[in-house]
């Protein structure tokens, strides 16, 4: 079998402040994670709120930016769509560009250190307020880097208030992705269709709850950024052996393999292997189903499917 950290990866759904290494998490005088994950959404949000109270300065979140690219570039990713709360961090710090503009330094050098490519999607909780979506849309505008925004959060609260912010970033050609079908069903995917206008799902595990939604986002070639490890981290799925990836493959479905932040990339596609026997085939098709979902330019599509292609052509190192 061929070494899954060398398989080139587009990684679609990842959150940077998710991302911050233990060791620094610690340097910093955070907070651990549990042991044996997290029980409860909550638990997990708040806990991840005391790790977003650590990024305080420029040089803070620079570091962490640059961070992020070298362990993406460790687990195989050659491309990435990293989402970051811009706007909460500037409203917290008091400084409305600064945490932005600091994490856009720090991946430009990191992509420059790690050989990999890094474009920014900028996430809004969907319990905040509708003017910080607005700001959250004006920063998208100012920066090349940044290609979209989507809201995220407890799905229990509506994407609906959001639907004049979700047509303006349409409108203004940025694209729109939201977190809907993890924790909820049904209705929260057609809202994040209809009210706003996503081009993938972030997770969208729960789309099997409605055959006819099925249908609808397999015909619209809706993508699934399916996040396993960290569904199960967070209780969302009793365990991997249980997670409808599978299902959701068989029902004919675009899906992704991402983590959330979790875990690393390489790691997750190992866990699929060793979980639900995929081969290194079927484990180069979520590669490309990752790239062909991604928002890159067509030209890098084609040299990561090239990629992709060499590495499978390549026999496997002999033990």
């Amino acid at each position: 079998m061929r070494d899954l950290r060398s398989l080139p990866k587009a990684h679609l759904h990842v959150h940077l402040e998710s991302t911050v290494r233990p060791r620094t998490v610690r340097e910093w005088g955070g907070p651990p994670e549990p042991e044996g994950g997290f029980s409860t959404f909550r638990e997990f949000a708040d806990q991840r709120a005391k790790v977003r109270e650590l990024l305080t300065t420029a040089d803070r979140f620079r570091r962490v930016a640059v961070e992020f690219c070298a362990d993406e570039a460790a687990q195989g990713t050659r491309y990435v769509e990293v989402t970051f709360t811009a706007a909460a961090h500037g409203e917290r710090v008091g400084d409305p560009e600064m945490p932005l503009l600091a994490v856009l330094d720090g991946l430009a050098e990191g992509q420059a250190r790690y050989g990999i490519e890094c474009r920014v999607l900028l996430d809004h909780s969907r319990r905040r307020p509708v003017e910080r979506m607005w700001q959250t849309y004006k920063l998208a505008l100012r920066h090349e880097q940044v290609i979209g925004l989507g809201v995220a959060g407890d799905e229990s609260h509506p994407l609906a208030p959001f639907a004049e912010v979700c047509d303006a970033a349409r409108d203004a050609g940025l694209h729109l992705v939201h977190h809907a079908g993890e924790a909820a069903g049904a209705d929260s995917i057609r809202e994040a269709i209809d009210v706003g206008h996503t081009e993938r799902l972030g997770h969208g595990i729960r789309v099997l709850d409605d055959d006819a939604l099925v249908d609808e986002v397999r015909e619209r070639g809706l993508a699934l950024e399916v996040c396993p490890f960290s569904n199960v981290l967070l209780g969302l799925v009793p365990s991997l052996e249980e997670h409808p990836l599978p299902r959701l493959r068989e029902a004919g479905l675009a899906v992704t393999v991402n983590t959330d932040g979790e875990t690393g990339l390489g790691d997750e596609y190992l866990r699929l292997r060793e979980v639900f026997g995929y081969g290194d085939g079927e484990l180069a098709g979520f590669a490309k189903a990752a790239i062909d979902a991604s928002f890159a330019p067509e030209g890098m599509k084609a040299a990561l499917r090239a990629e992709v292609d060499e590495w499978l052509a390549t026999p496997p190192a002999s033990s």
